[in-house]
């Protein structure tokens, strides 16, 4: 770990040690937020930060992500899930409490194209990626040497049609023996299978270098190119089953004319892919994003 990504990280857990977030979903009602802020009020929290949304106020669903500090976090967060269970209870809400001191564990699979990596592995050692990066696995060896500098462990699983179900294996029994919260396709250009999927369900996060929902699967910029399209892009979003069908959290794109061949449009791709990428992950990590049906609500 580098001296001014500890020094970073020391100070971010000292600073937030009391800070937690609420995120709720439930049938929307009158009378969720006044029952919320009382709890908290009456834990002796105090509210830094309120986002809500509701589909529809007329029987629809209700979001709320609440930042609060309260004294002795740490220590009183089980015994503050517990006085919340009948509040809950009586609006019916899917819930939970999540400490900032308490930063997920995080793996990064890629395969050749290495930008998107770069540059998650530059805002972690920067201490702008404020996640425990556990591992790095690539079905190809191009990487290593990048990622083993910082001290990261590096697993190299090939993967082929022959062996991809014993491929996949190898990789859920490393995820899980260290404890992986969240799972970054970092341009990793293998289909993940259903049962592998299954085991992380909207923990996954893929960047897909086009602007869904046009030009799903490979080689979006040829295709985009041939189209004679005028705005590329790229998207983030949860792996679901259904190929590059997921819940989308980000989305950019850029401005490109009858001048720009494949490569050119390749190249700037690459600029949103990292930064469309970088910015799903930290909203993911802050728990800004909540999903309904096949779709996200960010509180940025």
């Amino acid at each position: 770990m580098s001296h001014f990504r500890e020094r970073r990280l020391r100070t971010f857990l000292e600073q937030y040690k009391d800070r937690a977030r609420l995120l709720i979903s439930c049938p929307d009602r009158s009378g969720i937020v006044a029952a919320v802020t009382t709890f908290l009020y009456n834990q002796g929290a105090n509210i830094v930060e309120s986002s809500q949304y509701s589909t529809d106020p007329e029987g629809g669903t209700f979001f709320l992500r609440i930042e609060f500090d309260c004294p002795e976090m740490i220590s009183r967060k089980r015994e503050m899930e517990e006085a919340f269970e009948p509040v809950a209870k009586q609006f019916q809400m899917n819930w939970r409490f999540s400490l900032h001191s308490e930063l997920k564990k995080i793996a990064i699979f890629v395969s050749k194209e290495e930008h998107c990596l770069l540059e998650l592995l530059w805002e972690w050692q920067a201490g702008e990626l404020l996640a425990d990066l556990a591992l790095v696995i690539s079905n190809h060896e191009h990487t290593r040497d990048s990622v083993e500098a910082l001290g990261i462990p590096y697993y190299y699983i090939p993967v082929t049609k022959e062996n991809k179900r014993e491929a996949e294996r190898e990789q859920i029994s490393l995820l899980k023996k260290y404890e992986i919260d969240t799972i970054v396709l970092a341009r990793y250009m293998q289909i993940l299978s259903p049962d592998f999927v299954a085991e992380f369900p909207f923990r996954i996060i893929n960047i897909h270098h086009s602007f869904l929902p046009a030009f799903v699967g490979a080689k979006p910029y040829e295709r985009a190119y041939e189209r004679g399209v005028k705005l590329i892009g790229a998207t983030s979003h949860y792996v679901t089953d259904e190929l590059d069908e997921g819940p989308i959290i980000e989305q950019d794109v850029a401005r490109v004319d009858h001048k720009h061949h494949p490569e050119d449009l390749k190249r700037i791709g690459r600029i949103i892919e990292k930064t469309v990428l970088s910015r799903a992950l930290k909203w993911h990590l802050e728990d800004r994003v909540l999903i309904h049906q096949n779709k996200t609500i960010v509180f940025k």
